[in-house]
């Protein structure tokens, strides 16, 4: 996914003849190829500029589509919804770290099980163009490089670094021998991989780096595969992106000239199929801005521009699905920005895999370009208002800690980051003490921006505001000499594109109070995850129906009514947090900034039977109503104040 360097043009009102003329001798080729029997294979033609399928000409229409997003209970629905609308390839990136969130610990399982959904798209009939990185972007967490790469200070990620490469290499050897029986020439469905991501679009333009992977994936993969890169429609990114013997295609979106950003792909790969390799039908949301949406008509119309050229063109995104848990990336341009928990994107298919009127315009032009399947598209899920449920207070944070924290504190003078405590994700206390009486409102400050990216402060269990990367350094506390200072840090979700992508987490500097370093922590792991998913906030019988201020703990049931739609959860009323049903984390909610007003709550999450298990952490603070709303359709559009 690229979040730069598009070139804003004029709308290309005419096809560059030459260009049209390259990509469409591959058409008039057909008759002099022969095709050897019985034998598959996928490669490029570069005398007549195309891919060959099984010695026959082949132009894919591809749509990109996260499994890692989508629960695995849907993804055959969203698979053959993808297929009805007449595309004949998918688009798979693999996010190596929720593959590998410990280091040599690989899980390939349930919702991670690559091969069955390489197995369902096969039995779907769709082709699959697989982007294995190691690095995604996507919008996912670090770009789906594992956080505990981290632990090495001075590793420069995506380079020829040693430390870097060593992980890279064993991933690799790892993942891709698990692909190797996929390829097409294999009986399988890949027909190309995609070698790194948008290299171009990296600081580092270490061409050592890439000659590694090429000669990894030539090792695991073998010598006739098609390896392509892809890059941003500048000639910066093209020229930093391209190695020999990965064919470079490149992408951009609507708003583009379609005939220079095609002839920048002739200059550095003369010969061979036009390709845009992410042809942008919507875009991303961070918090805060507008919801991103993309014309359809506009989509349509370019899109078919492009096939009329013969161009190979992937659809970034068909469905984008959902950032569950702490898996939401973030960008860092001039400040710390956070993408939303939807990756709807705007798409022909919904966050909630429902076809929309985007869909149908697609479809529609692609039947002017290839014979659609027959049938009836299948329809969107369906969906149940479920209605209000009440929430009780369970407890905060700092009441919890034996629950939560049953290790106990790491103690240490200065403070030490996620990283070097080991857990990358969610949430940890920071604990100490008032080094003196602080009667009058004293600034708390973090003079290096240390905080990443937000830390909730409490004295004596009194919740006294908060700090935010770059935009909030100095709060103001008052309190007495040995009250308990609480500060609690949240992981937003670390960068995903760029140069910052080295994103450390927690309290990485001192924090200062009047002229005092705060000192002597007391440094929590927090497993709110685990202790959710073995239940204690159920266990517990004493809840309360008052709400707190600070980082609290809610729990409520909704009661089973013999159904288990897909629903969407509203928090009216509610500041910022986090939210799991039945111990899924279903990801974060913050509707005081907004756009996101709803969380997708996919119905397998659901029991028909048994009271579903609710649990909120809110950090900041809540109405005294206590009340969440299941309804039939999601509100991604509406921002703070505007509700």
């Amino acid at each position: 996914m690229l979040l730069g360097g598009v070139v804003r043009g004029g709308e290309s009102a005419g096809m560059s003849a030459g260009v049209l003329l390259l990509a469409t001798a591959c058409l008039s080729a057909f008759g002099f190829l022969l095709q050897v029997s019985g034998e598959r294979s996928f490669s490029i033609n570069y005398n007549n500029n195309c891919f060959l399928k099984d010695g026959k000409p082949f132009q894919y229409i591809s749509g990109s589509i996260h499994y890692s997003r989508i629960p695995r209970f849907y993804w055959k629905d969203r698979l053959l919804k993808m297929y009805m609308t007449g595309l004949n390839a998918i688009q798979v990136y693999v996010p190596w770290n929720f593959h590998e969130a410990t280091q040599g610990v690989q899980n390939f399982t349930g919702d991670r099980d690559l091969e069955h959904f390489l197995d369902l798209a096969n039995q779907t009939g769709l082709l699959v163009i697989l982007r294995p990185g190691p690095y995604i972007c996507a919008e996912w967490e670090m770009g789906g490089l594992p956080a505990w790469l981290l632990q090495k200070p001075n590793i420069i990620l995506r380079s020829a670094d040693t430390d870097y490469l060593e992980a890279v290499s064993n991933w690799l050897a790892v993942l891709l021998p698990k692909m190797k029986p996929w390829l097409y020439v294999n009986g399988g469905n890949i027909i190309s991989v995609q070698v790194e991501n948008e290299y171009g679009s990296y600081y580092a333009c270490d061409y050592n780096y890439m000659r590694h992977l090429r000669t990894l994936f030539r090792f695991f993969l073998g010598e006739d595969t098609v390896l392509f890169t892809t890059d941003g429609n500048t000639d910066r990114e093209m020229t930093c992106g391209t190695l020999e013997g990965l064919y470079a295609t490149v992408d951009f979106g609507t708003d583009t000239n379609i005939t220079e950003a095609f002839n920048r792909q002739r200059r550095f790969e003369p010969r061979g199929p036009l390709v845009n390799s992410e042809f942008y039908t919507g875009w991303l949301d961070h918090w805060g801005d507008q919801h991103a949406m993309v014309d359809a008509q506009k989509v349509s119309r370019v899109l078919a521009q492009m096939l009329t050229m013969g161009a190979n063109v992937n659809m970034y995104m068909f469905e984008g699905g959902t950032n569950f848990g702490y898996w939401n990336g973030a960008d860092h341009d001039s400040r710390f920005r956070s993408v939303v928990t939807s990756y709807d994107y705007d798409a022909p298919l919904s966050e909630a895999g429902d076809p929309t009127e985007k869909l149908l315009a697609i479809r529609d032009v692609i039947k002017e370009f290839r014979e659609i399947p027959s049938g009836p598209l299948p329809p969107a899920t369906p969906k149940f208002a479920y209605g209000f449920v009440t929430l009780r207070k369970v407890g905060n944070i700092s009441s919890l800690l034996n629950t939560l924290s049953p290790l106990g504190p790491v103690e240490s003078k200065y403070p030490l980051t996620f990283e070097e405590m080991k857990q990358y994700y969610g949430y940890m206390l920071y604990q100490t003490t008032l080094p003196r009486d602080l009667s009058e409102p004293t600034p708390l400050i973090s003079p290096l921006n240390g905080v990443h990216d937000r830390a909730y402060v409490s004295v004596n269990g009194v919740f006294q505001g908060l700090l935010e990367r770059d935009t909030v350094l100095v709060m103001k506390i008052t309190g007495k000499k040995g009250d308990l200072v609480d500060i609690l840090v949240e992981n937003m979700g670390r960068v995903n594109f760029g140069s910052k992508i080295n994103d450390y987490k927690g309290l990485l500097s001192n924090l200062i109070v009047g002229k005092d370093t705060l000192t002597d922590w007391k440094i929590y792991p927090l497993d709110i995850d685990g202790a959710i998913t073995g239940g204690w906030s159920q266990a517990l019988t004493k809840a309360q129906t008052e709400p707190s201020v600070g980082p609290t703990f809610y729990m409520g049931t909704l009661q089973p009514n013999g159904l288990a739609w897909d629903t969407f959860l509203k928090l009216s009323g509610w500041t910022k947090g986090q939210v799991w049903i039945n111990g899924v984390n279903v990801g974060r909610y913050w509707p005081a900034r907004g756009p996101q007003q709803t969380l997708y709550i996919p119905g397998p999450l659901l029991s028909t039977t048994q009271p579903n298990n609710i649990t909120v952490l809110e950090l900041e603070e809540t109405s005294a109503y206590l009340r969440v709303l299941f309804m039939d359709r999601p509100e991604l559009s509406t921002l703070a104040g505007k509700s």
